[in-house]
């Protein structure tokens, strides 16, 4: 088994147990951080629930101060939903829609969170490697993305 799939399979479980949402991303975050060790930081963004046009930062882990409010229509991870897709950017320094939030900083994935259509949040991960998210990576995030959804969508 992968370390990719071992992990979902945990998310899983975090999602049968997870009394909240913020406890369950709160899971996920440190144990990507702490698993995969190019995934410098991971955070979820969450649509702000008093002005939809802006994410909000929720659970994250990592050693740097990341941006706390985010408009949707700026940087990645306003590329990210507006285009309702994933963003892959292997070199942030070739794409001028970066926010930056450290120098350290090379590379970044931001994969949107849809909750019966409607735009939840985000996952956004950045490594201090250019290169580091392969399609396999993408898929992968894509995948966390989707238990987040699942346990929204699912009544409690």
């Amino acid at each position: 088994m992968s370390k990719f799939s071992e992990l979902l399979k945990e998310f899983g479980y975090f999602a049968q147990s997870a009394r909240t949402v913020e406890a369950m991303m709160e899971q996920i975050v440190l144990h990507l951080h702490d698993t995969m060790t190019r995934y410098n930081w991971v955070g979820f963004y969450v649509v702000d629930k008093t002005d939809s046009r802006y994410l909000v930062l929720g659970p994250h882990a990592g050693s740097f101060g990341p941006h706390e409010r985010i408009s949707l229509d700026k940087g990645l991870c306003g590329a990210a939903a507006s285009s309702r897709k994933a963003v892959v950017v292997n070199d942030i320094s070739k794409d001028p829609r970066y926010l930056a939030g450290s120098e350290l900083v090379k590379s970044e994935i931001v994969v949107p969170v849809f909750v019966k259509g409607q735009l939840f949040g985000e996952i956004d991960i950045n490594s201090y490697f250019v290169n580091t998210f392969t399609k396999e990576d993408q898929d992968f995030v894509e995948s966390c993305a989707a238990v987040v959804a699942t346990y929204l969508e699912t009544p409690r």
